[in-house]
Parts: structure tokens; C-alpha cells; sequence
């Protein structure tokens, strides 16, 4: 968003959000260009009146013709126009990530019952709601909107980092904070954050976040990339029969990389077909390699883990068909972070006794076939690790 524009018949209510603060120092330096647009300028008569009576009883309504007039005036041909309402779609961080891309927002701020419909039907691109209550008018849905999306525009806020650590920004609820005195009546910030170790508090932040969405807001793991939150990057585990499968390997090698995974771990007891695969990640032999490290045994591949990760790992395998002891895969996201332990993730019938054991996807139809296993690891990738 380089642009935003309001049309308010109450531009005292804007003039004063748009002066101050974080907003206010956008707006000054030209990092974002802002405009009000007074309703009561376009009024259709001299009075300035802007509304009327509901048709077929009720409170008063914004007219259609002073609303299109001001927004003839704003100059908002190929801009994104916003309508705050209760009827609109809830505004959530992902939809402030895509406003944030357009060049210019118009917000159209409806007071008293609302605006008529038919300049809803004409010129709004979209509705936007804050949640189940009503407000007395749009300005301050309008405000709460621009001040999220300005955060995401560069140059607004000071560190991009510090609109990545926020609540929502990856799905998870943001780390308490803590400021001087050091101990405040009686109650001491916790020990970790003085202790200078950066590593030690960017640790503890991540554990907080997790421990804080799984308390008090679990449903946001359905959206959440867990992978920041893990202690390590996880591993993904292919047997040798699956990574040969219709060229798995190599189909599963690009959403491995995407999704943030350390190395694909491939098992192959048999001399000949391990060759084969080595020969096809243009690696010879067994050994360390540079993306893919294969493997004669499932335990020597666990052990290989532990090693490297001085901790034993856990083991999520994912299910081709449902079984008695699988759980939904946001209860394994939940599982996986609890466990605080390095992931590896692979099909339930190459992992040898996954802790977690997860459902596969299902489409709700009966006569579903199953899924080939490099696009139903793709999937459950995106669903624990991709950025909603």
C-alpha cells in the first residue's frame, strides 16, 4: 500500500489518527500518501445532507450519489475500495498481508444503519468486518485496517523483524515483554532475557509463543508454520522403495527445500538400488552427501540424527490410509511442538515406530483413491510447515 483514502463525513476523526504516532511519522516522511475526502462536500443540497431514511422503516442510511461523487473525486480508478461493515469478511492477518500489496486503498466509511446497498453493489470491492458487533460508524474499523497494513509497508515500521515476531505474522501468538525495573514489585523479569545470550532468549521467545497459542488459542495452529518454533530443521525420511517410486526423489526434493527441511534421509538396504538413487542426486556412493544422505537401516538413520542433533528425534509418520491410532494432523502440530524434540517425517509405513501417526488427507467423498506418496507428503509439508 503506497496510497490510502478515506470518504467519512467525520474527517476530524481521521485528520487526528493520520498526525500522530507511527501512522502520523508514514504520512510526514511520505512513505505513505493519505487523504480524507469530507462527504459533506458532495451533500445534495445545500444543508449538507449526506443521509436519509431507511426505505421501509429504520434509522438513517448514507446516500448512494454523494458516496460516488466522492469517490469519482479521490481518483480511485484502480484502486482497492474498502467497505468496513459488519457483513464483511473478518480481518485477519492474511488478509492484511494481500491488502498490503495493493498500490491504493479507498475506505468507505458508513455511519448510523450503514450506506445504501446499491453503492455497495456499484463500487465496493470488498467488505471488511473487525468481528460480531456493531460500531457506531466505519472510521474506526477503517483506522484499525490502515494501521495493520501500514505495518507490512517498508519503511513504516523501523525493523521488518519486529512485524515478523508479532502475533499472527506466522501464525503464532507473540512472546510476553518485559521492561525495566528488572523487578517490579516483588515479580523479577525472567532470568533468561538479562542474561545477554542471544541465542538462549530467541529460544526462549520461541518456546513462550508456542506454549502461550497451544493455551490460549489453539485453533491458530490450523494456519500456523510451525517450523520456526521447532528447536531444529526437520528431516523428511523416504525408504528406498518410495524415493524410487515414480521418481519420488526427485519430485520431493524441491518442496523439501521450500518447507526448510536439513536433508532428505533415505533407507535402502539393497546394494543396487541405492546406487541407483545415489546416481540420480548426481552423488556417488554411500556417505555424507550435499542434500540427500542415504542409509542401510532405519536405526542407523535415527542414530545418525541423534548424533547430529544431540537428542534423540521425533518420528511422525504419515498415513496412507487411516488406522485406529492416528490422530488429526493438528493435534500432531500440537504433539510435535510439545515434544520440543528434532522432526523427522516420512510415510507411517517406512517409518519404524513413529510416535505420531497421522490421518491422510481426505477429499469427504466415498471411492477415494489413494494419494501417490510424493504429492501426499507435499501436502502434509504444506500443511505443518508452509505460510498461510
Amino acid at each position: 500500500m503506497k496510497k490510502v483514502t478515506f470518504i467519512t463525513a467525520f474527517p476530524e476523526f481521521l485528520e487526528c489518527f493520520l498526525a500522530h504516532s507511527v501512522i502520523g511519522r508514514a504520512v510526514g516522511s511520505k512513505t505513505i500518501e493519505a487523504r480524507v475526502v469530507n462527504l459533506r462536500d458532495f451533500a445534495v443540497n445545500r444543508y449538507g445532507q449526506v443521509d436519509d431514511y431507511a426505505f421501509g422503516g429504520g434509522g438513517m442510511v448514507l446516500m448512494a450519489e454523494p458516496l460516488a461523487k466522492a469517490l469519482q473525486s479521490a481518483g480511485a480508478e484502480d484502486a482497492t475500495v474498502i467497505y468496513p461493515s459488519p457483513q464483511g469478511t473478518v480481518l485477519s492477518q492474511e488478509l492484511v498481508e494481500s491488502l498490503a500489496a495493493r498500490e491504493h486503498l479507498v475506505l468507505v466509511c458508513g455511519h448510523y444503519e450503514g450506506v445504501d446497498e446499491r453503492f455497495v453493489e456499484t463500487f465496493v470491492d470488498l467488505e471488511v468486518s473487525l468481528g460480531d458487533f456493531v460500531l457506531t460508524g466505519g472510521e474506526l474499523p477503517a483506522m484499525v485496517l490502515v494501521d495493520a497494513v501500514a505495518r507490512l509497508v517498508p519503511g513504516v515500521v523501523g525493523k521488518i523483524s519486529a512485524v515478523e515476531e508479532d502475533s499472527f505474522f506466522r501464525g503464532m501468538l507473540d512472546t510476553p515483554h518485559f521492561t525495566r525495573p528488572s523487578t517490579w514489585r516483588g515479580v523479577p523479569v525472567p532470568e533468561v532475557l538479562l542474561s545477554g545470550d542471544s541465542a538462549a532468549i530467541e529460544k526462549w521467545r520461541k518456546q513462550q509463543s508456542v506454549a502461550r497459542t497451544i493455551a490460549r488459542r489453539p485453533d491458530l495452529l490450523a494456519s500456523a508454520n510451525i517450523r520456526p518454533y521447532l528447536p531444529k530443521r526437520p528431516y523428511l525420511f523416504l525408504s528406498g522403495v518410495t524415493a524410487a517410486l515414480s521418481g519420488g526423489l526427485q519430485l520431493l526434493e524441491r518442496p523439501a527445500r521450500l518447507y526448510g527441511f536439513e536433508r532428505i534421509l533415505v533407507v535402502e538396504p539393497e546394494e543396487d538400488r541405492l546406487h541407483q538413487l545415489s546416481a540420480r542426486t548426481g552423488n556417488a556412493g554411500e556417505g555424507e552427501m550435499t542434500w540427500v544422505k542415504f542409509f542401510k537401516t532405519a536405526q542407523q538413520a535415527f542414530r545418525w540424527v541423534s548424533k547430529k542433533e544431540k537428542e534423540s528425534p521425533c518420528a511422525v509418520g504419515i498415513e496412507e490410509r487411516k488406522s485406529g491410532h492416528s490422530v488429526h494432523w493438528l493435534e500432531a502440530k500440537r504433539r510435535i511442538l510439545e515434544s520440543g524434540k528434532p522432526l523427522i517425517m516420512g510415510l507411517a509405513g517406512d517409518l519404524p515406530e513413529a510416535q505420531v501417526l497421522v490421518f491422510p488427507p481426505r477429499g469427504g467423498f466415498e471411492g477415494e483413491g489413494e494419494l501417490d506418496p510424493a504429492v501426499l507428503l507435499s501436502i502434509c509439508m504444506d500443511r505443518f510447515f508452509g505460510c498461510r
